[in-house]
């Protein structure tokens, strides 16, 4: 194991243990970042994180339930910090300000993302912020008095790309995970859903989903 999937399984572990300090004391990304990594650990700074991770996709509006461009994982020239470990320090900090330049980092890596990661995370260490995909579902069907099936229905699907950057696409029926309630099968009867549905798996390759009806 390298040093960064080394950084990720300890930072992943240790969002287990209690950070003792408020909950608004460090970026809301980095700890859903951390906690998704893990695998949702009993804390309750990893059950605040869900809490805004499930929100952001209760419409109104639909957002990217992982914001990674709000957590400021920053950038080392020397690589004496790896970008997990220097997340788990951002984590832990109780001032919520920035981490200090490591020596040998120049002024232009301290710099803000727009939609995506501030560092590289094409590794697959950070494979887990990939496999979130998010499903906005609305279908709707029934016979009407001439016997004809009239089927109504827009998807769209959420995805993360190499540096954690988020974009819609249209969608299919087809492509919604199993684990979602959507079953339309395949007759006539009337039918009609509602609803986001966003899967993921952690570091481990643990798999994990939550849906919102409405």
């Amino acid at each position: 194991m390298n040093s960064l999937r080394a950084a990720a399984a300890v930072a992943a572990t240790a969002v287990s243990v209690s950070f003792a300090m408020p909950a608004a004391a460090y970026p809301v990304d980095c700890a859903i970042l951390l906690c998704l990594a893990g695998g949702w650990p009993a804390s309750a700074e990893c059950a605040n994180a869900r809490a805004v991770f499930i929100a952001r996709i209760t419409p109104w509006p639909v957002e990217p339930p992982l914001q990674i461009w709000n957590c400021p994982m920053r950038a080392s020239l020397n690589h004496e910090i790896a970008p997990m470990e220097r997340l788990f320090e951002i984590a832990l900090r109780e001032d919520g300000e920035p981490l200090p330049r490591s020596r040998g980092e120049s002024p232009a890596e301290l710099y803000l993302a727009q939609d995506r990661a501030d560092v590289d995370i094409s590794d697959p260490a950070y494979d887990f912020v990939r496999s979130i995909h998010l499903f906005q579902i609305e279908y709707r069907r029934h016979r009407n008095r001439d016997g004809d099936c009239n089927t109504w229905s827009t998807i769209r699907e959420g995805t993360y790309g190499e540096q954690g950057d988020f974009a819609w696409a249209q969608s299919t029926p087809a492509r919604v995970p199993s684990a979602s309630a959507f079953r339309p099968g395949t007759s006539c009867s009337d039918y009609w859903f509602r609803g986001v549905f966003v899967d993921w798996t952690d570091y481990e390759g643990t798999y994990g989903f939550e849906e919102v009806r409405y």
